[in-house]
């Protein structure tokens, strides 16, 4: 997964050509350790298809307010630079892929 900061953020997102699908994290917590091997699982399926990134919400604060990450690991779906779903805790695998299906 790309990792973004607010540097390259609009860049990598709102620009991109394919969808993409953003995990807010913290390194602290288990349950986005959980989460990540899933999307990364995902991202070698699709990665012609969808582009998958991160962001540390403690690096990045404001990002992590502005696309509503209160709760981590936080998973938004852009399209053509818009949110199209946002998951909020634990994702298995099945329903990540559904939604990355959906987003295509």
């Amino acid at each position: 997964m790309l990792h973004l900061i607010e540097g390259n953020f609009q860049a990598e997102v709102n620009q991109a050509k394919f969808p993409v699908v953003v995990m807010f994290y913290a390194s602290w917590c288990p349950k986005c350790a959980m989460t990540k091997p899933v999307a990364e699982d995902i991202e070698k399926r699709y990665r012609k298809k969808v582009k998958f990134c991160e962001v540390e919400i403690e690096e990045c604060p404001n990002l992590a307010v502005k696309y509503g990450a209160d709760i981590v690991p936080t998973l938004v779906m852009f399209k053509n630079g818009t949110v199209k779903a946002r998951m909020q805790g634990t994702v298995g695998e099945n329903i990540l892929e559904k939604r990355v299906r959906e987003l295509l």
